[in-house]
């Protein structure tokens, strides 16, 4: 299976924000849309928001990717 294009990514994200909004309800659809997607940047706007270390916010990214994969 081939990775997506960087237009495709973008399109695949915009199809997930509603479920992330539901996970990180302190984070507006225009912060998730401009994250973009990028785990670092969506980590770093979930560290800000809710006041826990890079590590857990890391991981929760991580766990939201790999759950949308499935």
């Amino acid at each position: 299976m081939s990775l997506p294009s960087a237009e495709q990514a973008k399109g695949l994200w915009k199809q997930q924000v509603g479920a992330a909004k539901v996970i990180w309800g302190k984070l507006t659809e225009d912060e998730l849309l401009q994250s973009q997607g990028h785990a670092q940047k969506l980590a770093g706007l979930i560290q800000e928001r809710y006041a826990i270390t890079r590590e857990q916010a890391d991981k929760q990214v991580a766990d939201f990717i790999d759950k949308s994969r499935r």
